[in-house]
């Protein structure tokens, strides 16, 4: 989530540039909608917190300390508020959009052949699948930080600031849940290799 015009924008939208501030919610809008979806697996919901993210980073935007860290002072805007409607719910499972999964190019599902066949394709989707509801079966601290890590890409330092936890904390949460991915989706593929991206630090 790299743009330059970022924290000239957020500094405009600080001195009350409207112009400045919709031009920062057309960059971020689809992310924080998918971000959200693939909290809570519900477009209305998803919706819901689209407008609520942006409405209290209007409230909020003073305590940002710096405006390069704005992406992950919004996502942390939004994060806060999908944990308050899981609370509030109590709900145990979250789905993933196929298409964002694939989007984040963390995990990969690498065929032994470079032109796979139907039968193939088949079996790569049913292995998506898995590893899929393998993460919605997360606790939410451990599902929230596989999230934020793998699929939406960022830093162990910027997820321990998000979620206001140590970073060992964000290490252990993002290592049990990558273990227990593993562990629950290991058995059940067959002949397909799971393979991480870079790790990032």
């Amino acid at each position: 989530m790299v743009n330059e015009n970022i924290p000239e924008l957020v500094e405009r939208f600080k001195a009350g540039d409207e112009k400045a501030f919709n031009e920062l919610i057309r960059i971020f809008e689809k992310r924080i909608y998918a971000h959200a979806y693939q909290m809570l697996g519900n477009h209305t919901e998803a919706v819901e917190i689209l407008q609520e993210t942006f409405v209290r980073l209007v409230k909020n935007i003073a305590r940002l300390k710096s405006d390069s860290y704005f992406p992950s002072f919004i996502f942390k805007i939004a994060t806060n508020c999908c944990i308050d409607i899981i609370r509030k719910r109590q709900r145990k499972y979250v789905d993933i959009s196929d298409e964002e999964f694939q989007d984040s190019g963390r995990y990969q599902l690498e065929l032994s052949r470079a032109v796979p066949t139907p039968e193939q394709e088949h079996e790569d989707r049913q292995a998506l699948e898995l590893i899929k509801n393998a993460i919605a079966e997360l606790p939410r601290k451990q599902r929230t930080t596989i999230i934020l890590h793998d699929i939406e890409g960022f830093s162990k330092e910027e997820i321990s600031k998000m979620l206001d936890c140590p970073q060992a904390t964000v290490r252990s949460n993002l290592f049990i849940a990558r273990s227990k991915v593993k562990r629950k989706i290991g058995p059940l593929l067959d002949g397909t290799v799971l393979k991480n991206g870079k790790e990032r630090k």
